[in-house]
């Protein structure tokens, strides 16, 4: 099982606040998270080519081409906020 001052390391670095009584549960499902990626990581895989895509689709993408079909006025025209020629969004925290 993983160690409670570990388990305390990554809840501080994923900004989380977690109680004694949590910590030793979080411990008990990590080490069983952890479990079962070993056991995938013992599958041999020899012979067996990468897949960047479970298909055998090919993708087609357009040509990237520069267009300047709207102006910035009609760009932000639809926008809820605005602020001259830029969109205005509530800040995020």
């Amino acid at each position: 099982m993983i160690d409670q001052k570990t388990i305390e390391h990554i809840a501080k670095l994923a900004k989380l606040k977690i109680n004694p009584s949590e910590t030793e549960e979080y411990g008990r499902q990590l080490s069983k998270v952890l479990n079962h990626f070993e056991q995938i990581a013992k599958i041999d895989t020899t012979g067996i080519e990468p897949l960047v895509t479970p298909t055998d689709i090919d993708f087609f993408a357009r040509e990237d081409l520069v267009a300047n079909d709207y102006t910035a006025e009609q760009m932000v025209s639809n926008a809820p906020e605005k602020a001259g020629q830029l969109f205005k969004v509530p800040p995020v925290v």
